[in-house]
């Protein structure tokens, strides 16, 4: 916004200029006359300088937040796929035992899988 305070200011910004005073207001910053006043002000404004001036006096906001890397970004870290490992193991040996517990197939999959963990191949992650 500062790029060009001559130009004529939009609802948008006249909004969010209102909601940063408000937020300084509910930070102590500003009484109650003082954030009644430039409010009005901030909505009667006709320039992006008009706006400016009401906030100049005022500490910037802060930057937002990083959001969290989602899963598919991070991948998946060994305890995760650790606790799969160990889960879907009881699982085939649940199944193992209920049919009858005669030739012991789980430990195919148990080793297969185990070596890729143990190697740190993550065959769910996404190739880009």
């Amino acid at each position: 916004m500062s790029e060009a305070p001559e130009i004529r200011a939009s609802d948008a910004e006249r909004e969010r200029v209102a909601d940063e005073l408000r937020a300084h207001a509910g930070e102590g910053r500003l009484d109650v006359d003082e954030l009644d006043e430039r409010l009005k002000a901030a909505y009667a404004a006709r320039t992006r300088a008009d706006l400016q001036v009401l906030t100049a006096d005022l500490p910037a906001p802060p930057p937002p937040k990083p959001k969290p890397p989602s899963v598919r970004e991070r991948g998946l870290g060994l305890l995760e796929l650790g606790g799969g490992y160990v889960g879907m193991m009881v699982l085939l040996i649940a199944i193992w035992a209920v049919t009858g517990a005669g030739y012991f197939w789980p430990i195919w999959p148990a080793i297969g899988w185990g070596l890729a963990l143990l190697t740190g191949t993550n065959v769910f992650r996404h190739r880009r």
